[in-house]
């Protein structure tokens, strides 16, 4: 960024460590090669409009850019300072700059996290299990801070085994977010990656597609074995504290420590390669409880025989799904990315794989899938090229595309902002720059009751890997027996040590005025995120943009009152230091909300309402202005 325009926004920027950092330079870096790359994409829109016949729409104006590009890039819309710093600057190149202050800002990884939690159905719990997601959580989270590349990500977690709390490994989380459903697992593994949707196939043959039943087991035999470490050797110790008036011991507790949140957290073997048909298989391709080895559907062939002991599964699969699928995988991520920035994806839904040659824009798609893989995967390069096209910047479109099964490219469609991309720019008029708060950090204490234990002397990270090192049900029982008497010397609350050890922690609870990414997954019932459609991460991608009642109100007698409207010390207020007439008081207040000055006729209803009410005004037009469709809806 030249410093005479962007310096101020420079000094906060936060580069990245890239996870590849020792490899040769991304073309991402090269301004040239992003210019080229977008213009490149717009060639093929454009392309688009002379073979369809239609006009080619407007570049929209530097306030809806701004905030179309901070919404989309970063997830929260601009501060005060930087709207009015952007608007207020007579630089012809501030477009581009923006676009590197934001992708590269903290708020890119922030808004990324939201999205794959949502993908991947990442949670902090779940019903039925006493133990914590905290460490995969946390690997997901710092795996989109670092911008590691797609194929890397998706291949850590397909592969993934060993201990759940060793930051290596932690990405076992993928399967054991999902222990005793596999098959489940596995179906929503080929949606996410591949776009390939093969639920029905667990129960029977597909009618509206190609996949068998047979082809749905060769596949779920990759992965099959799905179990904790050496969880055997705590069987009979489990089974023996697990019982009656014992669970509501300290015994129980520290036991289910180690069973729960060690062994619950862990995943043994790398996948058998094979697996036994189900006792209610009923083609003719198989037996019931015959053994089959693991074969890919589609792509080039991966076999094992059914005969294999080696294991291995996981990783031939992780090999196949992101090396061996043709177009497939770079296909689904690049339409992926599409929709996240123009809002709709290239074909849709964008989690049904649609070959190039099949789409009504076969010369866009393939462009987009060679810039994947010359990109190397990096999701963060190739949403940069895209929002430094014209197509992202064309004026909104009100009307539905012309493309029933993708985008017809005339303009980005209307849409209410997602969960947390609101709660994100409401905590930013709330509060400030969200994104200059410390990230949440990783919980690693040893909880009993909900309460912190041994905090300063031992953590799970070090219980895990002690516990998973075990090799005999002796070792086991007498590691609990010392782990038991450790607590017991503890008082079972942390002592004096606790709040050092707490000190080490950034935790946020639901209540705290930071990005929704750093709260619990998914929120509270009560929460802003759930009413407004957050998802409950139950099924792939299950947020909503529905209105319903409850969301109204929830603005009009909630948090736009308390922490805005009423709240004198909102950070949204401190724009009003300064300002010398009250039209600089309503023109700051529309740049701060709805990022963009009042036009002659809005000021003049402004004005009218601060005559007649006083300083109360403008509070009032701050009230308008967020319950507004405008400050709701992204253009």
């Amino acid at each position: 960024m030249k410093p005479r325009t962007f310096g101020f926004l420079a000094c906060w920027l936060v580069v990245l460590p890239s996870a590849h950092a020792a490899e040769k330079p991304s073309p991402a870096n090269d301004p040239a090669f992003i210019a080229k790359a977008s213009r490149s994409i717009d060639a093929n829109v454009a392309s688009w409009y002379r073979k369809e016949k239609l006009p080619v729409p407007a570049v929209t104006d530097d306030a809806t850019f701004l905030r179309r590009a901070f919404l989309v890039a970063i997830g929260r819309i601009p501060t005060a300072e930087e709207a009015r710093f952007f608007l207020e600057i007579d630089e012809a190149n501030k477009r581009v700059q923006l676009i590197d202050y934001l992708v590269q800002s903290p708020g890119y990884s922030s808004h990324m996290s939201n999205w794959v939690f949502d993908l991947l159905r990442v949670t902090d719990d779940k019903p039925g299990f006493n133990g914590s997601f905290e460490p995969y959580r946390h690997w997901v989270r710092t795996a989109m801070e670092s911008n590691m590349r797609w194929d890397e990500f998706s291949h850590s977690l397909l592969s993934a085994n060993g201990d759940g709390w060793d930051p290596k490994t932690a990405a076992v989380g993928y399967y054991t977010r999902d222990r005793g459903m596999p098959l489940d697992n596995l179906a929503n593994s080929m949606r996410v990656f591949l776009g390939s949707r093969m639920e029905c196939a667990q129960c029977h043959d597909d009618p509206f597609g190609e996949t068998e039943r047979h082809d749905f087991y060769e596949l779920a035999a990759f992965t099959e074995g799905q179990g904790g470490m050496r969880q055997n050797l705590m069987r009979g110790l489990w089974d023996e504290i697990n019982d009656g008036e014992k669970r509501r011991s300290v015994d129980y507790e520290v036991a289910q420590v180690m069973w729960d949140r060690v062994y619950g957290l862990s995943l043994g073997g790398s996948g058998e390669g094979k697996i036994k048909l189900p006792e209610d298989y009923q083609y003719r391709d198989g037996e019931p409880g015959q053994l089959i080895g693991a074969k890919t559907p589609f792509g080039k062939g991966v076999r094992i025989s059914e005969k294999n002991d080696k294991g291995g599964g996981r990783k031939e699969l992780a090999d196949w799904v992101t090396t061996k699928t043709g177009e497939q995988f770079a296909s689904v991520a690049a339409n992926r990315m599409w929709k996240r920035v123009m809002g709709r994806g290239v074909y849709e839904p964008v989690d049904e794989y649609k070959p190039t040659k099949e789409l009504h824009h076969p010369e866009l798609m393939n462009t987009l899938i060679s810039l994947m893989v010359e990109l190397n995967y990096d999701l963060q390069a190739f949403q940069k090229v895209l929002l430094n096209t014209k197509t992202f910047q064309f004026v909104p479109n009100p009307e539905p595309s012309k493309v029933v099964t993708g985008d017809d490219f005339h303009g980005r469609q209307l849409s209410r902002l997602s969960a947390e991309q609101l709660w994100d720019s409401l905590i930013t008029l709330a509060a400030g720059d969200p994104d200059k708060k410390p990230r949440r950090g990783l919980d690693d204490r040893i909880y009993l009751n909900r309460k912190p234990v041994l905090v300063g002397k031992k953590n799970m990270v070090q219980v895990s890997k002690e516990v998973l090192a075990l090799e005999s049900e002796a070792a086991v029982r007498s590691y609990f027996d010392k782990l038991l008497e450790e607590v017991k010397k503890d008082g079972g609350g942390g002592g004096g040590d606790s709040m050092m050890g707490m000190a080490k922690i950034q935790r946020y609870d639901s209540k705290s005025h930071v990005r929704a990414s750093e709260l619990p997954s998914p929120a509270p019932r009560n929460h802003l995120l759930y009413l407004f459609g957050q998802s409950d991460r139950i099924v792939v991608e299950g947020a909503s943009r529905d209105p319903n009642v409850g969301q109204v109100l929830s603005l009009m007698n909630g948090y736009v009152q308390e922490q805005l409207v009423n709240n004198s010390g909102a950070h949204l207020y401190k724009s009003l230091e300064g300002a010398g007439s009250d039209e600089e008081k309503i023109r700051r207040l529309y740049i701060t909300i709805l990022n963009r000055p009042p036009s002659g006729e809005e000021m003049g209803w402004m004005l009218e309402e601060v005559k007649n009410s006083g300083q109360n005004g403008f509070r009032n037009i701050v009230s308008a202005l967020v319950m507004s469709s405008e400050f709701l809806f992204l253009q």
